[in-house]
C-alpha cells in the first residue's frame, strides 16, 4: 500500500471515488464532476487543484483532493482538503491516515500554516478519525455557501 501524487491515468478511478463519497454522504445527485473537468483542474495550464491517491495491489482505493488557501492572519498559505476518501474494504489499514499525514507533511515542508477541511456533523467515524490525528473542530465557525441560482442572482445584483 502506497500514497503518491495523482497521475493523469488515475482520473477515472478518482472520479469513481468521488461518486462513492457522494453516495456515502447521502448526496449522489450532487456529484456531477466529469473526468474531463477533473483532468483540466489537476493537469491543465494553470492547475489549482492537487491530489494524492492511495494504491493497494495496483488499484486506486483512496484519494485526497486539495487546494491552497491563504490565512491573512498568519500570512501564509494553507491546504484546504476538499475530499478524503478510502473505499470501505480498505479502511482500517492506515491508508486514510497516510493520506492525511502526507498532506500534513507537505504543509510542514512548504511552510504552510494550516491544514483544514469540513466534515458532516453526523459522520462520527470520520470525526473520531480526525480527532485521533490531533485535529480540533472549529465549532465557533459556520460555513456559508452560494451556489446555483442564488450565486447567479447575487452576482448580477448591482444594487449599491
Amino acid at each position: 500500500m502506497t500514497v503518491r501524487p495523482i497521475r493523469p491515468d488515475d482520473v477515472p478511478a478518482v472520479v469513481g471515488l468521488v461518486r462513492e463519497l457522494a453516495e456515502y454522504e447521502e448526496a449522489p445527485q450532487e456529484a456531477r464532476m466529469t473526468e474531463a473537468q477533473l483532468s483540466t483542474a489537476l493537469f491543465g495550464d494553470s492547475p489549482r487543484l492537487f491530489g494524492h491517491v492511495a494504491v493497494a495491489d495496483g488499484d486506486v482505493v483512496g484519494m485526497a483532493l486539495w487546494f491552497l488557501n491563504f490565512s491573512t492572519w498568519r500570512g501564509t498559505h494553507g491546504v484546504y482538503l476538499e475530499d478524503l476518501y478510502v473505499r470501505p474494504g480498505h479502511r482500517g489499514n492506515g491508508l486514510g491516515r497516510e493520506l492525511l499525514r502526507t498532506l500534513a507533511d507537505l504543509c510542514v515542508q512548504r511552510g504552510y500554516g494550516r491544514l483544514e477541511w469540513s466534515v458532516l456533523d453526523w459522520n462520527t467515524p470520520s470525526i473520531e478519525f480526525y480527532r485521533a490525528a490531533g485535529a480540533v473542530p472549529m465549532d465557533e465557525w459556520t460555513v456559508f455557501r452560494l451556489t446555483h441560482d442564488a450565486l447567479t442572482a447575487f452576482a448580477g445584483d448591482r444594487r449599491g
